[in-house]
């Protein structure tokens, strides 16, 4: 079984920083992609930023020169470094693996999601 652990989150004022951190555990063959989605309050889960493979990163383009994001491939963990935070940034953040356990098929895996919450 895979996990995904997310830490990091909690309250900051607008223009605030936050670190995310996303481990992932368990019998891990490979990793096709790994990253960070939200979910706001009424509104659909969005993609904020994402490694792909080897070296491809993806930000969406509300984060982009505010957010990035690093890993770390011994500790199979990735970061999300948050900088000049909005209160539109407020949601529940998750981390996504998609990983090969054995054979040939990757799956989809969630953390259970950490809160930001961005307000004055």
């Amino acid at each position: 079984q895979v996990q995904m652990v997310e830490s990091g989150g909690g309250l900051v004022q607008p223009g605030g920083s936050l670190r995310l951190s996303c481990a992932a555990s368990g019998r891990i063959a490979s990793i096709n992609s790994m990253g960070w989605y939200r979910q706001a309050p009424g509104k659909e889960r969005e993609l904020v930023a994402e490694f792909i493979r080897s070296s491809a990163i993806n930000y969406a383009d509300s984060v982009k020169g505010r957010f990035t994001i690093s890993r770390d491939n011994a500790k199979k963990t990735v970061y999300l470094q948050m900088n000049s935070l909005k209160p539109e940034d407020t949601a529940v953040y998750y981390c996504n693996g998609v990983v090969r356990s054995s054979g040939t098929d990757y799956y989809s895996y969630w953390g259970q999601g950490t809160q930001v919450t961005v307000s004055s």
